[in-house]
């Protein structure tokens, strides 16, 4: 049976797309992966951005804000000549912080703003090229690895508790 390049040429772009699809994270299996800065990480096109901001501020002061980008491997991704704007949103106060590289995978900003845990971040990067993406983020859904490391820790001690 012959098979014209068509169809194999078909066959090839179908199997790429079912293959990318399969590789890619959601928001949730994000959530759960350890980020290297402890923060939190999203999937934009072919990086990650993680978040890392002040979680302790429950006034807004002034406070710093890092994005850090990677490859999917974790390989850092130059910022050398990115800009970025995150929008920071808690309860009804809205703070806008300018992002600007600071050498090697990080944007880093300073600015005023509060946290809770509803929280949530709109960060949109420029990157040297004139390329965007855009991540948003909700701080509070991500676990540290302390945090999973203590939960894991209450989880076993409860299991030796029931057993005896």
């Amino acid at each position: 049976m012959k098979h014209n390049l068509f169809t194999h040429l078909m066959m090839a772009a179908t199997l790429a797309v079912l293959s990318t699809t399969a590789m890619a994270h959601d928001d949730a299996t994000l959530d759960r992966m350890n980020a290297p800065h402890n923060g939190q990480l999203r999937m934009v096109g072919i990086h990650h951005f993680e978040l890392v901001i002040a979680k302790d501020n429950k006034e807004a002061k002034s406070s710093p804000i890092d994005v850090y980008i990677t490859d999917h491997a974790g390989t850092k991704f130059p910022t050398d000549g990115a800009t970025g704007i995150a929008t920071i949103l808690t309860n009804k106060n809205k703070s806008i912080i300018k992002l600007a590289s600071a050498g090697d995978n990080k944007l880093t900003g300073i600015g005023s703003y509060s946290y809770n845990p509803d929280t949530k971040v709109v960060v949109v990067v420029t990157f040297a090229d004139k390329s965007t993406g855009q991540a948003k983020f909700t701080p509070a859904t991500a676990m540290s690895s302390s945090m999973q490391d203590e939960m894991h820790e209450h989880a076993n001690m409860k299991e030796m508790k029931d057993m005896k």
